[in-house]
């Protein structure tokens, strides 16, 4: 560790190129620090969009006209507005209007950010779910009717398995997106990775290396994303199911 310092403080003097994470203990702890808020932001994310996604997906489904109604509007209404104006409703409006225990807010700007971010990707993952529920055969939901199951049974344990083996592109791209969402954190003091590489960039005026190295930084991000989504999708496949 302490030769790949050497060698990009030697770098930096030889040629003005100042990559100080590598270096500087204080600029490598807030890089750090700002991809691990960046990678649990996505994953808590990514697990609250799936489960709520999947309910609205099911409720899309419902016999009431009002039900149905309101899922719709709620997904129309998060997929046609910019993300960034979903986050300042969040913060700047809602926010407020939340009490304060001892002058601190109940909800900070990574509870906001979680907020903002989960209705919006589960917006969308409610209609990669609808359209992988409408591509399960009617034989088979008639067949599990015929076997007695309700539909709560029939949605978890039939439609949505199968669903959700249609959809794993879709989720994928979904996925991706995500993380690139993430960077939305930024307007509202969210420590992700562009924050903190913000605030490094700032103070050691070493604009163009920080953003080559957080071009690089999400590339390698979204790579292991891509791989191990096509991991899991080879290991849930059902042959002739899907293609």
């Amino acid at each position: 560790m302490d030769s790949i310092s050497a060698w990009f403080k030697w770098l930096h003097q030889a040629s003005g190129i100042k990559l100080t994470i590598f270096y500087d203990s204080y600029d490598r702890s807030r890089f750090i620090e700002g991809l691990g808020t960046t990678l649990e932001l996505s994953a808590i994310v990514l697990v609250l969009s799936m489960f709520f996604g999947a309910v609205v997906a099911w409720l899309a489904g419902s016999r009431l006209l009002w039900v149905r109604s309101l899922t719709n509007g709620y997904v129309q209404a998060f997929r046609n507005t910019p993300p960034l104006v979903q986050m300042y409703f969040f913060y700047f409006a809602i926010g407020p209007l939340i009490p304060k225990v001892g002058g601190t807010p109940l909800i900070g700007s990574m509870g906001w950010a979680i907020i903002a971010l989960t209705l919006l990707e589960a917006a969308f993952t409610a209609e990669i779910f609808r359209a992988g529920v409408e591509a399960v055969p009617k034989a088979m939901i008639e067949a599990a009717q015929a076997l007695g199951y309700s539909r709560g049974q029939i949605f978890r344990q039939i439609i949505l398995p199968l669903a959700l083996r249609v959809t794993m592109p879709a989720l994928n791209n979904n996925m991706v997106n995500l993380v690139k969402t993430t960077t939305l954190g930024y307007a509202i003091a969210v420590p992700e990775l562009l924050y903190m590489s913000g605030q490094i960039w700032s103070e050691q005026t070493n604009v163009t290396e920080m953003m080559f190295v957080l071009l690089v930084t999400y590339i390698a991000i979204v790579g292991v994303i891509n791989q191990l989504m096509q991991w899991i999708e080879k290991r849930i496949h059902i042959p002739g199911f899907g293609q």
